[in-house]
């Protein structure tokens, strides 16, 4: 089974913290995996079209940020970027290194971004 979620927060998806499923606002299910990733690289192409800015990964998680769009965290006294980001999930997991696409590692931003530091574990 396959799965694309798009979600909203502070963190990069490919962290997988804790609680990283409350930042969830849209899933989608398949059951292949080319079905899945046509359905992500529109919802790719469309988030790329309404963010400045985005880092994508050959394991097919990407997030895209406009660095306007930052939040006051009072844990880490500062301000945090918000990202919204796209990952496609096999089995509830990163996908295996067979099903990575080499074309979608690239970004169009190198300038450091904010994230929060709280719950991040070594």
């Amino acid at each position: 089974m396959y799965r694309v979620v798009e979600m909203y927060g502070d963190y990069e998806p490919w962290w997988f913290l804790d609680g990283w499923e409350k930042d969830i606002v849209s899933n989608r299910s398949f059951e292949h995996y080319y079905d899945a990733l046509k359905y992500y690289k529109r919802a790719w192409i469309k988030l790329s079209e309404q963010s400045p800015r985005y880092k994508s990964r050959s394991d097919l998680m990407t997030i895209f940020w406009d660095p306007k769009d930052q939040r006051w965290c009072e844990e880490c006294d500062e301000y945090v970027q918000q990202y919204h980001s796209l990952a496609l999930l096999e089995d509830e997991q990163k996908i295996p290194k067979a099903k990575f696409r080499p074309g979608y590692d690239k970004q169009n931003a190198t300038e450091k971004h904010r994230i929060c530091g709280i719950g991040i574990k070594d």
